[in-house]
């Protein structure tokens, strides 16, 4: 028994020896370091992400809201003729008149451009007698006239703006006093810059603020009007000195606008302006400011009374329909350099017409 205690004991000594040998770091693994991968596409982005077509969307809206532009061109005509066994008296005539206007208005904060532009021309043909005795069909022009004009202004209180007003005036053709003047071989009373006109202002324009009358009245007390004779070979001088090509005037000038349509389509429209220029400056570029005038005696006054040159245009568009409409126009003028008495023109015309506005 002795024996078999003995034995058990040392077997468990050497049980134990054995199981002291295997420690922790016979046991250790190899480390294993994980591996990452990112395949993503970095982008950085705002916090208000706007595409670039919503960008030109924005740019488009804002030009739109700022400017507005309108244009619109007529072509009137009328025909008659008459065959040789036609008892009653009458001339074959033909009339064609072509007109095109063009406004353009660019508002951003207090600052406004308004630009205008507007064209006619208008000629006839009908049968007059010459010199030589023959009797023929001549074309003869009886409108002529181009306009440009921009004014620039500030808004300064309610209704109150402050800006310039520049304006230029001449006409496209010749002009002869009479049919047949020109196969006559007489002086042409106009030509293109002969006359020509350059108006120049500073000031005020009030607006009146009611929305079914719309008047515009624009004060000057600083102005500056000039006169263009560049064709020396014309009957009419038009206030220009001799040998000169052009004159020069200081003073002050008023202008009143109105233009307002009626009808949901605007059927009916009626613009008008009055321009009047009064000179105290009769030519600033003259040694002598002012302009002396002749007496019966022979002697010279040193000043001379100077009388306003006024100016009034009046149009009236009836539309028919969407193409066809009747114009109404009459002009009043008065330029005592040009002549002494009281210019005025009317005429009415129906045809052809075009509009376009985008607003």
């Amino acid at each position: 028994m002795r024996r078999i205690y003995i034995t058990l004991f040392f077997a468990l000594c050497s049980f134990t020896c054995a199981v002291a040998q295997v420690s922790m770091e016979d046991m250790s693994s190899e480390e294993l370091k994980p591996a990452f991968s990112n395949e993503m596409k970095r982008q950085q982005l705002d916090a208000e992400y706007t595409s670039d077509a919503a960008i030109r969307a924005a740019r488009i809206l804002r030009r739109q809201e700022r400017n507005t532009v309108e244009f619109s061109a007529n072509l009137h005509g009328s025909l008659t003729a008459y065959s040789k066994s036609w008892q009653a008296s009458g001339d074959n005539t033909v009339t064609i008149l072509a007109n095109v206007n063009f406004l353009h208005t660019y508002k951003k904060g207090r600052f406004t451009l308004t630009n205008t532009a507007s064209a006619k021309l208008g000629y006839n043909n009908m049968k007059a007698e010459l010199k030589d005795g023959s009797n023929r069909g001549i074309w003869f022009k009886n409108v002529d006239e181009i306009v440009l004009s921009t004014a620039p202004q500030w808004d300064m209180v309610k209704n109150w703006t402050y800006g310039a007003n520049v304006k230029f005036r001449t006409q496209f053709a010749p002009g002869y006093s009479a049919r047949g003047a020109k196969q006559n071989g007489e002086k042409r009373v106009s030509n293109f810059m002969t006359p020509g006109y350059f108006d120049a202002s500073l000031g005020f324009t009030y607006i009146l603020p009611v929305e079914k009358f719309p008047l515009k009245i624009n004060l000057a007390p600083v102005a500056m009007s000039a006169t263009y004779r560049h064709d020396q070979y014309t009957s009419n001088n038009y206030g220009v000195p001799a040998d000169y090509t052009s004159k020069y005037e200081g003073g002050i000038s008023i202008q009143l606008d109105f233009d307002r349509s009626w009808g949901k389509d605007g059927w009916l429209r009626y613009r008008t302006t009055a321009y009047s220029f009064y000179g105290w400056i009769t030519d600033i570029s003259a040694q002598k400011k002012f302009k002396p005038t002749e007496l019966e005696d022979g002697t010279m006054t040193k000043y001379e009374h100077v009388v306003p040159t006024i100016r009034w245009e009046n149009t009236i568009d009836i539309k028919a329909t969407k193409y066809i409409s009747t114009q109404i126009y009459f002009q009043l003028y008065y330029n005592n350099e040009e002549c002494h008495k009281l210019q005025v023109s009317s005429m009415l015309s129906v045809g052809l017409t075009y509009t376009f506005k985008n607003k």
